[in-house]
């Protein structure tokens, strides 16, 4: 029982006394240390303080990230010189490569590296990657000065010129990616779920995380978007580069004050450990209601922070990985175990949430898609609208800041109404579950929102103009429903999301369950590229060139949408079904944890 205790203790001497005096200070109980490696002094450490410090960080970053993302497609096709349908699938396959870099990152984290240091390198090669691609369209890619805005062409640009863009834009993807799952769980590490009021925080710091997110790309998506639109792309990228250089520094201002845990080792060993082990013990006979399994390192999770997950039914056959033979009972006994022999129920348990976390993480996909259609074809289709009030241009990529605007105020209704009010019809609140399956429903809303929209689009479009940007008459802010509807769909999926996979990944991989909500972005993106690729050559003839050709007034995009809309209310079946099936991770608490090793 004292074990917590004691290791809080400050000794401290006087000359005249040589007798220690310990003065005890209040330590975290989730096993949480300081930069020197000791238990962390909860009035010292973490809280609000470096939670806030972390959340600017998120902002400026992602400030500088959407001032490249926001605008990227329209970038490759005014001075690139692709056409449409190239630089969507492009910028899909781009920001899906940005998720699949965050596995990346949270292997490193978990198993090496820790969080902070991650966070750190990453955000470093982020900060080299903006700066390259800034001084290379400055050199190579925006000539003549002034190119691609609406009127002026960009000249052709030689193969090597292409590679150090995509070379600089991919270093930016690198950056980002391998930072921004660690960065979420590390902003929740400064928070101690064991603590009530902790615990509280921890929860709406993952609010605010999201909502920091998109105010940082708030300034992207109108003063960068603007400049950006108007050419001065090299004045916009060299913004995005300061904006993450700051970034950088603030977030190293807060080393005195962040908490941190150590990392477990390599995952993918544990999980193979517990493979192997049940598979060479198939054919053993296992006792009723899974008794006598293995679990008698309890110190050892004790002494590196982690928790012990208590046994759960279900993938029995995994269960035989712990269970103990007589020939292991001999070297258990002379103090010696084969991991690759035997393992305990918490290594087990850990391989049984992951595979209970993949069919969730499975069903965000498709949400994924709808998601990813702001940064591509909504601003396509925005582009082919009447985007002027009077003298003044409306940049069709700043149309995402209704989206933002939506995200602000749903985070606050949420938090402050629906939450409230439900609690009290319910005497619960809505799972991270429920959250996320009304986030696929208000997505569904979303894309027959943009078909409808469409549609009418269609009807005062000019079908044969050459320069179809403003070809329609129809207003650009005939699109605020859908990124409204989007918005609001974000706050139920992401950050529910965000919170799920957190709360329900092991204490060894919980940056792996941040980069579960980032792979499931990239897997959208690359979803949506393949399903763009399969729709055009499925739906050109001879007469008609598909539902999304370089003149959208000739194509059919609102057909696109209803298909996504059929298929997000697909998977939002399989999702219910999912959902039901899903068993939540039972942790022990720690306090038991330190009882048993005293």
């Amino acid at each position: 029982m004292t074990y917590l205790n004691i290791s809080c203790f400050r000794q401290s001497t006087t000359k005249k006394k040589k007798m220690a005096i310990p003065e005890k200070e209040a330590c975290t109980l989730d096993g949480a240390v300081d930069r020197h490696g000791r238990p962390a002094i909860r009035d010292k450490t973490g809280t609000w303080v470096a939670g806030i410090l972390i959340l600017v960080n998120q902002g400026l970053a992602t400030l500088a990230f959407f001032g490249v993302g926001v605008n990227l497609v329209l970038f490759l096709t005014r001075v690139v010189g692709q056409d449409n349908a190239e630089a969507a699938n492009n910028v899909s396959k781009w920001t899906g490569t940005v998720y699949i870099f965050s596995l990346l990152g949270a292997f490193l984290s978990d198993s090496y590296w820790g969080r902070f240091k991650t966070c750190a390198i990453f955000q470093a090669i982020f900060v080299i990657g903006l700066a390259s691609l800034s001084i290379t369209s400055y050199i190579f890619l925006v000539r003549p000065k002034g190119c691609g805005d609406e009127h002026t062409p960009c000249n052709s640009h030689s193969s090597f010129h292409i590679a150090l863009f995509y070379l600089s834009v991919y270093l930016v993807a690198l950056g980002n990616g391998g930072y921004q799952p660690n960065i979420a769980t590390f902003g929740a590490d400064q928070f101690d779920e064991e603590d009530p009021k902790e615990g509280i925080s921890k929860i709406a710091f993952f609010s605010y995380f999201y909502l920091a997110l998109n105010l940082g790309s708030l300034f992207s998506n109108t003063i960068l978007g603007y400049f950006e639109d108007e050419g001065m792309w090299v004045l916009g990228f060299w913004a995005s580069t300061a904006s993450a250089a700051m970034a950088l520094l603030l977030f190293l201002c807060g080393i005195p004050r962040y908490r941190h845990f150590t990392p477990k080792g390599n995952p993918l060993s544990r999980v193979s450990q517990v493979v192997v082990a049940a598979t060479r013990k198939w054919k053993v006979q296992m006792m009723p209601n899974s008794e006598g399994l293995f679990d008698d390192d309890e110190k050892e999770l004790v002494n590196n922070g982690a928790r012990r997950i208590l046994h759960t039914n279900g993938f029995k056959f995994l269960d035989r990985a712990a269970v103990i033979t007589s020939s292991e009972t001999d070297r258990l006994d002379d103090g010696a175990r084969n991991p690759w022999r035997l393992c305990t129920v918490t290594q087990v348990e850990e391989v049984k949430c992951i595979l209970r976390l993949l069919p969730i993480w499975l069903c965000t996909i498709l949400y994924s898609v709808v998601f990813t259609q702001m940064a591509s074809l909504f601003v396509e289709q925005g582009a082919a609208m009447r985007t002027n009030i009077s003298t003044f241009h409306i940049p069709p990529a700043s149309m995402s800041s209704f989206d933002i605007l939506s995200v602000a105020a749903f985070i606050f209704i949420y938090r402050r109404v629906i939450d409230p009010v439900f609690a009290r019809l319910t005497k619960s609140s809505l799972t991270e579950l429920q959250r996320m399956g009304i986030g696929l429903v208000i997505a569904i809303c979303a894309m027959v929102s943009a078909g409808t929209v469409e549609i009418f689009r269609l009807k005062h479009a000019n079908k044969e103009c050459l320069h179809c940007d403003d070809s329609s008459s129809l207003s650009i802010f005939w699109q605020i429903p859908q990124y409204v509807l989007i918005g609001a769909s974000e706050v139920f999926m992401y950050v529910g999301q965000l919170e799920f996979f957190n709360s329900q990944a092991p204490d060894g991989l919980k940056s792996f369950g941040s980069a579960l909500c980032m792979t499931s972005i990239s897997f959208g993106n690359y979803v949506s590229s393949l399903l763009v690729t399969i729709v055009m050559k499925v739906s050109a003839t001879d007469n008609m060139p598909g539902w999304i050709p370089g003149n959208l007034n000739k194509g059919h995009l609102d057909r696109f949408y209803f298909l996504l809309a059929a298929l997000t209310a697909a998977d939002l079946a399989v999702y219910i079904l999912c959902a039901k099936w899903y068993k939540y991770i039972k942790f022990e608490s720690r306090e038991a944890d330190v009882a048993a090793t005293v």
